[in-house]
């Protein structure tokens, strides 16, 4: 095998484990998530409204010589649905801007695709050349709230374009009514986790979810490492934490153009909006962007006020401990198995807010347009600023 060691050299490990980590994170979770979420979406609506959802579409084994399909509940419609796109006419009208028509869905996919590139999305399972081990991280940057927004705010690009290039006029309508949507709402979302800064220090996500590990989620701060603590000041920041997460949440519905904020779409008044001359894949590509932007903001949420990956009484992948119970009967189970346990616990936590976003679309009516615009500047810019003042005093008064 010592074929193989140059792998532990440090800038190929990098490399490939780099490689890894994005595969896995594009094939093995947000792909699969994708197609669960329009399945979930699907399902829950039905329930919502009282009918029977899909249910029919099941794996095909006739076509292997028996005699029926089993339904499987329906689970085959993951599969069906993107088939039944790839095989849909791409039909384009003829007055369109090619150009600009054509980049359009792949602007508004790409940017969700890059904001996951620096969630952590577990603790650590493999360990490095030197000893330590390797976060789950794509791409741990100190900037990465920055990053996150900076990258986010771009997928309205897509939008714009998509209105534009098409030639038409409810399309136009959708991207200028996405372009202001965006400006009313990306400065409460930026305002809403300045307070996030203020208290942990730092704006680099990893460093953010450590931080509540030792001292307890934002939006729930109790403590469990090395015992049970409560700092009591903290008890002043849970209201005003939670109004953060509040205007962060209602802001992230207006970012992902879901109901009761999708008015760039609008089909009972725009007939579909933005994407009404896309059919087969360009459609779909706009389906797909919507839904990565959910995980994607999902992911933002768990970790900035959820403790992202971690859980109270679960260690961390570089610890051996539960319940207290130090290298005593847990001491056998390897380092990695909590790895694994602390990654799927981050998209657990992803998938309990698909599910919120999910059920909010199903229940709660679309606003008018007035109500947006006045939502976003008269109610939550003053409340998400003043909320700053609030935290800093805080922390200026309270804090030990």
């Amino acid at each position: 095998m010592d074929s193989l060691n140059f792998l532990q050299q440090p800038i190929v490990f990098l490399v490939w484990t780099s490689i890894l980590k994005t595969l896995f994170v594009l094939f093995g979770a947000i792909l699969p998530l994708v197609s669960l979420s329009v399945f979930a979406e699907r399902k829950v609506s039905a329930f919502i409204q009282d009918r029977l959802g899909p249910n029919r579409v099941g794996a095909p084994a006739s076509l292997l010589g028996f005699k029926k399909d089993p339904h499987l509940w329906g689970f085959g419609q993951m599969v069906a649905d993107p088939i039944k796109l790839l095989l849909k006419e791409n039909f384009i009208p003829n007055s369109v801007n090619k150009f600009y028509y054509y980049i359009a869905p792949k602007l508004t996919m790409i940017p969700p695709l890059l904001v996951l590139a620096v969630i952590p999305f577990g603790s650590s399972f493999l360990t490095g050349p030197d000893g330590k081990p390797v976060q789950m991280v794509i791409a741990n940057i100190d900037v990465g709230v920055l990053y996150v927004f900076a990258v986010s705010s771009l997928g309205v690009y897509g939008i714009v374009l998509a209105g534009w290039a098409s030639n038409s006029k409810y399309p136009f309508l959708g991207g200028i009514r996405s372009s202001s949507q965006m400006i009313s709402y990306e400065l409460a979302l930026g305002l809403s986790v300045v307070p996030v800064f203020l208290i942990c220090g730092t704006i680099n996500l990893s460093q953010i979810v450590d931080w509540q590990i030792k001292n307890g989620w934002l939006i729930f701060p109790i403590s469990v490492v090395g015992g049970v603590h409560f700092e009591w000041w903290r008890l002043a920041l849970i209201p005003l934490m939670g109004i953060s997460f509040i205007i962060f949440l209602v802001s992230m519905f207006a970012e992902t153009n879901r109901t009761p904020f999708d008015l760039p779409e609008a089909e009972q008044e725009l007939v579909g909006g933005y994407h009404t001359e896309y059919s087969s894949m360009g459609f779909a590509l706009f389906f797909l962007g919507e839904y990565a932007a959910m995980i994607a903001g999902s992911g933002v949420i768990v970790t900035l006020f959820f403790g992202g990956w971690s859980l109270p009484w679960i260690p961390d992948g570089t610890s051996t401990w539960l319940f207290g119970l130090e290298n005593h009967v847990w001491s056998w189970v390897p380092g990695a198995f909590w790895g694994f346990v602390n990654i799927n616990v981050f998209f657990a936590k992803v998938c309990a807010f698909i599910f919120f976003f999910i059920w909010v679309r199903w229940t709660v009516p679309r606003f008018r347009y007035d109500q947006l615009m006045r939502l976003g500047w008269i109610y939550f810019f003053e409340i998400a600023l003043a909320n700053i003042f609030l935290v800093a005093a805080v922390l200026v008064y309270l804090k030990p």
